[in-house]
């Protein structure tokens, strides 16, 4: 069983090269952006690049997850669904090389190498208290700075793609390999690499979380963060995989071996992970405003108001958007059963988490403290609304169409059939019921 017949590989093949050049005009255009801003030394265009690509990383990572989870709990009804899964992580390698211009810079970007991570340069400017110091002189940073070095840092941003690569290829050829021959030691292989995989990509996303986005304000820390990081990045895989499911049912692809439990398993899934996100979320703004410690509270404050007049600034806005959009509503929505085995309903409410996931990295990642000598505390932090807005929906379009070009490819190439037919827990799969 095939994903196409040769009635539609040409529009298929049409779609892969329409992604295709989406993708060069979409990265293309982040690229000039990323050019302008180190001419002009304008943060906003890296901002904005990191953005759009930790939206697909997370994705990429929480379908990883995924399968190792469903792999390890040897669940019965997962693998027409994870089988799916296992196209998404051919977009790996590609969301890695799209993460290396920012690694470039760091290296070869002379004045403007610390331009993303001030610790980088140790002659950026930085505050201390409402002082403008450089990061050398800053003794946060010179604690800090066995670890945040660029040797280091560059090492093990390699490290983690090199464990997400080898994850994704090993779990692939173990399901994959499986079709062909029906051995049933690739199903073993599959669960060792799991097991051990699980703490190694939890490791990887956690450091990860700290190198690319924490870092992004070095003075400040939470050890939740990439538990918060984990949440989110299932969150949107799974509302990603309920999305395609449900076209490939559509399409006739998987009509009939995709079925009304298998929606409702995932849907429930998407209830507990909003939960969890929350209960994290909540969790590390209540420690950070309990301890009430400088170097932890700055960090919210410049999520609410306006450090020199006091004001609500636009990110308390967002803050709230993302309490009553990116928990209340899906939380109040998922508990009930015909919202999460109707596909209509079921697809509006995945939409409205995905674009709210996409919120809550753009509330991670964008606000700083921009350095203004004249300001009363020494600095302003960074808007709502911006050119990292725009740069940052060229590079998530540009990202987001070469990764969907590669998961069609994987589709596509042949490799596999469109569900694991010779998994030992196909046929329970396939009888899945409520």
């Amino acid at each position: 069983m095939s994903i196409d017949s040769s009635s539609n590989t040409t529009a298929v093949s049409s779609f892969s090269t329409k992604l295709l050049a989406g993708a060069i005009l979409g990265i293309g255009a982040g690229l000039v952006g990323l050019f302008q801003g180190l001419q002009s030394g304008d943060k906003a265009p890296f901002l904005g690049w990191l953005w759009g690509c930790s939206f697909w990383l997370s994705i990429a990572i929480g379908m990883l997850m995924l399968i190792m989870i469903f792999r390890v709990f040897n669940s019965k009804w997962s693998p027409i669904v994870r089988r799916q899964l296992e196209h998404g992580l051919s977009a790996f390698p590609w969301i890695g090389l799209c993460f290396l211009p920012l690694l470039l810079v760091a290296w070869f970007g002379k004045d403007q190498a610390g331009i993303l991570w001030a610790w980088v340069d140790s002659t950026s400017p930085t505050i201390e208290v409402s002082s403008i110091i450089t990061v050398g002189e800053d003794v946060l940073h010179q604690k800090k700075a066995g670890y945040l070095n660029l040797n280091f840092f560059t090492l093990r941003l390699v490290a983690y793609f090199i464990i997400f690569c080898g994850l994704s290829h090993w779990l692939r050829k173990a399901s994959f390999s499986q079709d062909k021959d029906g051995d049933p030691n690739w199903t073993r292989l599959g669960s060792k690499v799991s097991a051990i995989g699980i703490p190694a990509a939890a490791l990887s996303l956690t450091f990860g979380a700290f190198d690319m986005f924490m870092s992004l304000e070095y003075q400040w820390f939470s050890t939740m963060y990439g538990v918060w990081f984990f949440a989110s990045g299932i969150r949107a895989a799974l509302a990603v995989t309920i999305l395609l499911c449900i076209y490939l049912v559509s399409t006739g692809t998987l009509k009939g071996l995709f079925k009304q439990a298998h929606q409702y398993d995932l849907a429930c899934l998407s209830l507990a992970f909003t939960v969890f996100w929350a209960y994290i979320s909540f969790s590390q703004y209540f420690l950070i405003y309990s301890a009430n410690i400088p170097e932890e509270t700055f960090w919210f404050t410049i999520r609410e108001i306006d450090p020199n007049t006091g004001l609500r600034s636009g990110w308390f806005w967002v803050s709230m958007g993302l309490i009553f959009g990116h928990f209340f509503f899906p939380f109040l929505y998922l508990l009930f059963y015909r919202n999460k085995v109707d596909a209509p309903k079921l697809i509006f409410i995945v939409c409205w988490i995905l674009a709210f996931h996409l919120l809550d990295l753009y509330w991670n990642i964008i606000p700083g403290r921009e350095i203004a000598p004249g300001a009363f505390v020494g600095y302003e932090a960074r808007s709502v609304l911006g050119s990292h807005l725009l740069w940052g929906l060229f590079t998530l379009i540009g990202v987001g169409c070469l990764c969907a070009w590669a998961v069609l490819k994987s589709f596509q190439s042949g490799i596999a059939e469109i569900i694991p037919i010779r998994d030992p827990r196909i046929r329970e799969s396939i009888n899945h019921h409520e």
